[in-house]
Order: C-alpha cells, then sequence, then structure tokens
C-alpha cells in the first residue's frame, strides 16, 4: 500500500512574523518581499488584505503587487497596536489564484517612550504620633529612601513595631515584560529628619525613626518618584501627606504659679477671675480639655471653678455670698489635669498646682430684721400710746459708722406710731376688734429701716400683732319677740338663743335665765339650756313651726327653751331675761322678750285667726320700727327737696325778670276792685313782671297754635286777684297757660283777655306793647295822657 507523504509548501510563500520597533521614522519602510514560484516573473499579482491596510487603521501597510514588496508608511504607537496580523494573496494574470492565501503577522517593538503615572498626585496617610519605626524594606536603597505602595494604621490606632503609614502606586503603558516598565520608588524630600522610608519595589511608605511628635511636626510632606527601567530610566514624582494623631502626652501647665482676684462682698454667681493654663496637645480634643480643682482654703465652699470650653482656662465663680466683715480675703490652691488620663508609656509628671489669691472687697450692705417677721400680742382696747415693742434692724456693715432710721411702711389702720431713732412702736388709737384690717384676728404692719450711706439701702420687717380678744360685749337675745300656747306642754315652748361679738372664750356657752329682780316669774315660766348648732330639736320644740328661728345663725351660739308652766290667759306678755357669757370676766345684760299668748288647738298650735292678732299684738320689732322710721325719712327729704327746687325756680325767673332792665323803674297796677285809694294807694304791683316775653324762661309745654278764629263765646268768669305782691307771677302764669289751653283765642298779635273787667274801658290795650320785638312801628304819645305815674314811661317810648 503506498502513502501520500506530506504536501511539501514552498519556502518563498511562507512568511516568518515581521518585527519592526514603534516610532519608526524612515517612511517608507521596507518589511518583506513575498515571491509565488508558480509563474514566470511579471506574471503573478500580489495583494494583502487586514488591519492597516484595508481596515482601521488605513493606509499602514501597502504592497508592490509586482514585485511583493511589503512597505511601512506610517509610524507604530505599540501603546495602541502591538501587532498587525495579515493576509497575503497571489493570483495570475487573469485572476486565478496561485497560491493558497498566507499570514504575514508584523510584531511591534516596544520602546520606551512613556514616563510612569501615580494613580494621585497626592496621597493621604495618618499616623499616631509616637509610632515605632518599621523594620527593615525589601529592596531599600542607600539612605533608605526607599519604598512601596500599600495601607497605612487607622486613625488612632496604637502605634506597633513596623509601623506603615501608607502606599503610593504608579503605572507605566509601555511594554510590562520589558524594562521599560520596571518601576523603583524613591523619596526625593521629607525634611532633614528623614522620619519615613519607602519601599522601593511596592511604594508602601513606613516609620524609619522614633521621635515623631504632634507637637513638633504635625504634618510631613514627601516627594515621592517613581522610575522605568528599573530606576534608570524615566522618571515622575507625586506627593504624599502624613498627619500625625494625638495622644495625650502633655500635661496641662499653668502659665504662672500664683494668680490674684478681688470681688465684692455679696455678690453670688459672678465670674471673679481666670486662671490661665496651656496644653500642647491638639486644641478642643480631649487630650487638651482641661478640670480644674479647688484642694485647699475654701472649706465652706465659697467659689466653685470650671473650665472654658473654648479656651481652656480655668474661671473661678462665687458659689456662696461672700460677706467682707467675717473674711475679707482667701488664699485657694487649684490643681489642673486633663479630662482624658495620659498615654500609657508617657512619663508620669507631678500635677500642676497654682495659688489663687481672692480679697473681698466691702460694699454697703442693706440692714437685716434678725427676727423676721415678729410676732407680738397687744390685748384690745389698749389705750393710745401703749407701747407694742420694739422693732429694730442691724447693720453687716460693722466697719463703717452708719446710723439706722425706721419708719411705717404699711399701717393701714393708721394704728401704730413708730419712733423713727428708736424704733419703738406705740398704739395711735384703740386697737379695735372685730375690724376689716385684721386677718383672722392679726393686725399686719411693715416696718422700713434705711442706712445713711450713699447711696442709702433699706429693709422691711413685717410686724404680725395678734389682738387678743377681751370680753367686752355682753350677750344679745335672739330673738327678741316669739308666740306660745298659753297651755303647758306641747307648743307651750320657745327655743331662745344669743349672739355674741367676742370671739372664743368669751362668748359661748351662755347662760339663760328669768330676772332675779322678778323671782315671781318662776311660777309661770321656766329656762332650760339647750344646746347644740342646727337646733335638731326645733320641730319637737314648736309643734309644727310656729316659730321662726333667728335672722342669722352664728358658728358660736348657745340656746335655751322657754317653756309654760301654767295655763296663761291670751295677750301680750314682757319677760325680763339675763343672759350671761363665758368669759373672763363675764359679762351679763338683762333684756326683755316680748310674747304674745295665744289660745292653743288640740295639736298644740295656735288656732287660725289666732297668731296673727297675737302677732299684731305683740308689738313691732326693732327691725320693722327701723324701716318704718327710714321710709318716713325718705320720704321727707324728697318733699323737702321737690319744694326746695320750686322756689329756686321762681327765685330764679324772678331774679332774672328782675334783672333785664337797665333802669330800676317801679310803676304800679292799681287793685281796681278797691273802691277808694286811688292814686295815693300804696298796695300796688311791679310792673317790671310785664316786661318783654323773650326774658322769660321756656315753658314746659310746647306752645299751641294759636291761629284758630276768635270765638264769640261767653268769657270765663273772673278770677280771684292775688293777695299778696309775691303772687303776682304766679297770677300771671296761670293767665298764660289758660290762653294757651284755650283753642279758641286769637292769634298772638290781638287782645289777650287776662281778666273780664266788663266792656267800655276808656283805657287802649295792653296787647300792643309786646305785639313787636321793634318799637319803631309803635307810637307811645298816648301814654303822656295816663298821669304822672306813666310820665316816666312816656318819656323811654314816646
Amino acid at each position: 500500500r503506498q502513502h501520500e507523504g506530506p504536501r511539501r509548501v514552498k519556502r518563498a510563500w511562507v512568511i516568518p512574523p515581521i518585527s519592526v520597533s514603534e516610532n519608526h521614522k524612515r517612511i517608507p519602510h521596507l518589511l518583506v518581499q513575498i515571491k509565488s514560484d508558480k509563474q514566470q516573473p511579471g506574471g503573478v499579482i500580489y495583494s494583502i488584505k487586514g488591519p492597516g491596510v484595508d481596515e482601521e487603521p488605513l493606509g499602514i501597510f501597502s504592497i508592490d503587487k509586482f514585485t511583493g514588496k511589503v512597505f511601512l508608511n506610517a509610524m507604530l504607537d505599540r501603546e495602541e497596536n502591538d501587532r498587525f496580523r495579515l493576509k497575503a494573496f497571489a493570483l495570475d494574470l487573469g485572476g486565478t489564484t496561485l497560491e493558497d492565501p498566507t499570514d504575514l503577522e508584523i510584531i511591534v517593538v516596544d520602546q520606551n517612550d512613556n514616563r510612569p503615572l501615580f494613580r494621585q498626585d497626592v496621597s493621604t496617610g495618618h499616623v499616631v504620633e509616637g509610632a515605632e519605626p518599621g523594620g527593615s524594606s525589601q529592596g531599600a536603597g542607600a539612605g533608605g529612601d526607599q519604598a512601596t505602595p500599600h495601607a497605612g494604621t487607622h486613625q488612632g490606632a496604637p502605634a506597633a513595631a513596623g509601623t506603615c503609614v501608607m502606599t503610593v502606586d504608579a503605572t507605566d503603558a509601555d511594554d510590562p515584560d520589558t524594562d521599560n516598565a520596571a518601576l523603583r520608588y524613591s523619596i526625593l524630600e521629607q525634611g532633614a529628619a528623614s522620619m519615613f522610608s519607602i519601599n522601593a519595589t511596592t511604594g508602601e511608605i513606613c516609620t524609619a525613626r522614633p521621635g515623631l511628635d504632634r507637637e513638633t511636626v504635625g504634618v510631613y510632606n514627601l516627594t515621592v518618584q517613581a522610575a522605568d527601567m528599573s530606576g534608570d530610566g524615566l522618571t515622575t514624582t507625586a506627593t504624599a501627606v502624613i498627619y500625625l494623631e494625638d495622644i495625650n502626652d502633655n500635661p496641662p501647665e499653668f502659665t504662672k504659679e500664683e494668680f490674684s482676684m478681688e470681688v465684692e462682698e455679696q455678690a453670688a454667681g459672678v465670674d471673679v477671675g481666670k486662671v490661665f493654663v496651656h496644653d500642647k496637645d491638639l486644641a478642643g480634643s480631649p487630650n487638651w480639655l482641661a478640670k480644674f480643682t479647688i484642694l485647699e482654703g475654701d472649706p465652706e465652699g465659697a467659689f466653685v471653678i470650671h473650665t472654658d470650653p473654648y479656651t481652656n482656662d480655668g474661671v473661678l465663680s462665687v458659689a456662696k455670698p461672700l460677706d467682707h466683715e467675717v473674711r475679707d480675703r482667701f488664699e485657694l490652691t487649684v490643681s489642673v489635669q486633663n479630662e482624658q488620663p495620659l498615654e500609657p508609656g508617657v512619663p508620669a509628671s507631678p500635677r500642676a498646682l497654682a495659688t489663687v489669691r481672692v480679697r473681698v472687697r466691702d460694699v454697703n450692705e442693706a440692714p437685716i430684721f434678725r427676727e423676721n417677721p415678729r410676732r407680738i400680742s397687744v390685748l384690745e382696747g389698749v389705750p393710745p400710746g401703749t407701747p407694742v415693742t420694739t422693732y429694730t434692724a442691724s447693720d453687716p456693715d460693722t466697719r463703717q459708722l452708719q446710723t439706722l432710721t425706721y419708719a411705717l411702711l404699711y399701717d393701714p389702720a393708721g394704728w401704730l406710731q413708730l419712733d423713727p431713732h428708736t424704733g419703738t412702736v406705740r398704739t395711735k388709737r384703740e386697737l379695735l376688734h372685730p375690724s376689716a384690717f385684721l386677718q383672722g384676728g392679726w393686725y399686719i404692719a411693715l416696718v422700713l429701716a434705711r442706712d445713711d450711706a450713699e447711696p442709702p439701702l433699706s429693709a422691711t420687717g413685717t410686724l404680725s400683732i395678734e389682738i387678743l380678744e377681751v370680753n367686752d360685749h355682753a350677750p344679745l337675745l335672739q330673738p327678741l319677740t316669739g308666740v306660745v300656747c298659753g297651755r303647758p306642754g306641747r307648743g307651750g315652748s320657745l327655743l331662745l338663743g344669743a349672739t355674741d361679738d367676742d370671739r372664743p372664750p368669751h362668748g359661748a356657752p351662755f347662760h339663760f335665765q328669768l330676772s332675779p329682780q322678778h323671782p315671781q316669774l318662776t311660777r309661770n315660766w321656766s329656762i332650760t339650756r339647750f344646746n347644740g348648732e342646727g337646733w335638731p330639736g326645733w320641730g319637737l320644740l314648736h309643734g309644727g313651726g310656729l316659730c321662726s328661728p333667728p335672722a342669722r345663725a352664728p358658728s358660736a351660739v348657745t340656746h335655751a327653751v322657754l317653756a309654760v308652766l301654767v295655763e296663761l290667759p291670751e295677750g301680750p306678755y314682757s319677760l325680763p331675761l339675763l343672759l350671761r357669757d363665758s368669759g373672763t370676766p363675764p359679762r351679763e345684760q338683762q333684756q326683755l322678750l316680748n310674747l304674745s299668748v295665744c289660745r292653743c288647738g288640740r295639736d298644740g298650735t295656735c288656732e287660725d285667726g289666732v297668731l296673727a292678732a297675737a302677732t299684731a299684738g305683740a308689738g313691732i320689732t326693732l327691725g320693722a320700727l327701723m324701716i318704718i322710721l327710714g321710709s318716713s325719712i325718705l320720704l321727707l327729704v324728697l318733699a323737702g327737696l321737690g319744694a326746695a327746687r320750686v322756689r329756686g325756680r321762681r327765685r330764679a325767673l324772678r331774679k332774672g325778670l328782675l334783672q333785664c332792665s337797665r333802669d330800676d323803674m317801679r310803676d304800679n297796677i292799681l287793685n281796681y276792685d278797691e273802691q277808694g285809694g286811688g292814686e295815693e294807694d300804696q298796695d300796688a304791683y311791679d310792673i317790671n313782671q310785664l316786661r318783654h316775653p323773650e326774658f322769660f324762661p321756656p315753658r314746659a309745654k310746647p306752645p299751641v297754635r294759636r291761629d284758630a278764629p276768635l270765638s264769640s263765646a261767653t268769657p270765663l268768669a273772673p278770677r280771684k286777684l292775688p293777695s299778696s305782691p309775691s303772687d303776682i307771677e304766679d297770677f300771671i302764669n296761670e293767665g298764660l297757660e289758660a290762653a294757651d289751653s284755650d283753642p279758641s283765642v286769637p292769634p298772638y298779635d290781638t287782645a289777650l283777655i287776662y281778666d273780664y273787667e266788663g266792656s267800655g274801658s276808656v283805657a287802649s290795650p295792653l296787647s300792643s306793647i309786646v305785639s313787636s320785638l321793634t318799637d319803631e312801628d309803635q307810637d307811645y304819645d298816648y301814654l303822656s295822657e295816663w298821669g304822672p305815674r306813666f310820665r316816666r314811661l312816656a318819656d323811654l317810648y314816646g
């Protein structure tokens, strides 16, 4: 059996990979020449296809179709395309394929044309102060400035051996399989101390030396470099910022050993001054905040000290009022320490102490009443001028010479008088009880004490005076009247009570008895004691309520029962009773009880109709008499006021009429019904009452219409003339009112009949005198013909 051997491929048609350096600048550049021996030279057409030819990026490669030479037409960038895979074709002139397509691979050779790049231009890290230095760094170069990138310790974490802070990281776009991307890290600059190192391969930065102190250097700025070609190629730099975290490694200290302050006495809650401290730890942190304590010099706790949260200084304040006269200076020992304890491992130091000297400044203080209120007792009714008490105040300013004066600030009843120099209180008038100015038997007054400083200060003391009760009132019988049946037994009794204006123990219980001056009363009447509030036996004693209880029932009242011993005839009775209280000494008073004895019915009550008659015959009580008397007086006063008002109006009218004339012209109206006096008659009237009507006061009634036609009715009968000159005003006013109320009178400008004297008078009518308000249209010449009495009138109007 024959086997077909492997097909032989011509070497000229198999193309090995072609390498070309990136950034090649001699263009066009011959890369390779492909050949096919199927035809004679000049009879083959060559072509290539693929990226860089007919695919993006276009135009980078080309081929001579007759010779098969492949050319590079543009600069290559390995970071964009590190290789190109093309296909090569061979055709005859007729377009027939002579060879199978073959691969043409072009490899771009890397050049170190990219610098390293840090991922962050500025990297930050934190490490606590006092952190221990790290171990040896891998690949550390000379000077210990090499490092590597990695995470640092957490903020506030305790320092440990090999404390690494942070990692910086850089990249290089060149071929990582070549030295072009082989990076090495180093620290170019970090200060003179060189406290940090960096791993050259990893970029991790760690502490290199002990002694990191935030209070000395709080922030480190490191300039870090990355270089390719294993440190010999292109380089770039970045910044690494390392913050040192604070720990409490510095106790607070006072700025000086002694502080001096002063404060006024009697001032509480005020700030005296500050003690100043300094702490190197981070301001505002718990490691910095100070706490103060007063160790010595203030056993009474008069001062407190607290921390100012903004300045960290100690503020000394007064907790209790200070008294210069008791103690005028203090020397305090104050300590300070942090709120947080010192970090372990920090060398211990003694607690900071300072001496604070406080001087208490003397100021004027108000007087003080040591006993406030002052309570005393005084008997009621003591005469004016009786000493009550001496109420004085004391001045706390013992080191100042001051004088106190006193005055009554409040004395509502004006019962007291006060010596302004000694403070002795005396009665100004009798202290009476009861009074509206007493509160539960106590009289309250206020005394003012004032010193003579500049400015003066004062104090008020309360004087409470208990007015002790004195038995100065005898009990009063209640009621003073009553009705009983005249038969012993049911209905023949009356409940009596008494009241006393004195307070206990000078009031109840009361003692009731028939007057010892009339022993015969005991044959017909008896009195037995009956105590209790609300009178529970009232209905039993009075048989259904024939008698009413007293109008008021004081809380302290006792009662007695008056009973009939024998059957008595109907009628009024007056029983003298003797009432005595229980005071010391007791007061007694004899009073009359007015009784009406009625005819008893079967049930022990007064028969119908008898009670009313008996009550009417029993007399009038004092209250009824007062009401009747008051009503009578009120009626008399009202009548007197009415009469005075009428008389006043008359006087005012008369005065107005008389004052309207400038001349005192007094002419007479003769009484014509007296046949004989003539011109010599002296019984005359004042004609000034007939003055112009505008001078009269307005009438109470509105004027009626006077334009009615003149009536021919018979005139009214003549009125009686006034009997005295003072009644002329009433006489005229009555005539005017009669004329105003008569609807048949003529208009104003007509003759008005004031009195009918018959017809045929030779005198002209007087109505023309007041028919007009002006005198220009009147002729008064005829007045001269009336005789000598009208001559003056004729001279005025003629």
